[in-house]
């Protein structure tokens, strides 16, 4: 069974400088767009990833299973992803740069709304029972303003899916809300 172990780190990039600096490193990074919907059922999402070559559909079941997190996903073709939209509850889109590095993989996401970036959030994913994340790469370093605490739900992304839930918990790190 796929379990996932991932680590999270809260950004701080109000000007969208690391957005532009991500950019101008693919590659190695690589850039997809992210449409994402959780669906009415624990555990399950569609999500949409584009690149300028190719449009993948995604559905997800990603629930904790005793002390860790499983996550299944399995291609879907465009007319079962535009079905399942319509079940659609929570909804998000994001800007998503990956790096793989090692055994690892860096994730940094730019959670939108009509273009605007509201949040960022990285993600590395490491291999099964590593508890420490690795080196944050050099360009992400001075934009990490939190290593989020295991199970600490605050910046799971359905709940980062709501911009004002997102603004709260960014003042709340930085100590202004």
């Amino acid at each position: 069974m796929p379990i996932e172990n991932e680590r999270k780190l809260v950004l701080r990039d109000p000007e969208g400088r690391l957005e532009q600096a991500l950019a101008a490193a693919c590659p190695p990074w690589t850039r997809r767009a992210i449409r994402q919907a959780y669906l009415d059922a624990p555990g399950l999402r569609i999500r949409r990833f584009e690149t300028p070559d190719a449009v993948e559909h995604i559905f997800s079941f990603k629930r904790p299973i005793g002390a860790e997190m499983v996550e299944i996903e399995t291609t879907v073709s465009e007319v079962d992803f535009q079905r399942l939209w319509t079940l659609r509850g929570e909804t998000l889109e994001k800007v998503r740069f990956h790096l793989a590095a090692g055994d690892c993989g860096w994730d940094v996401d730019f959670f939108k709304v009509e273009g605007r970036t509201y949040f960022a959030l990285a993600e590395v994913e490491m291999p099964a029972g590593r508890d420490d994340p690795p080196e944050t790469p050099a360009i992400l370093a001075p934009h990490v303003i939190l290593l989020v605490p295991r199970g600490d739900e605050r910046f799971a992304s359905k709940k980062l899916a709501d911009p004002d839930y997102a603004t709260r918990q960014m003042q709340a790190v930085l100590g202004t809300g």
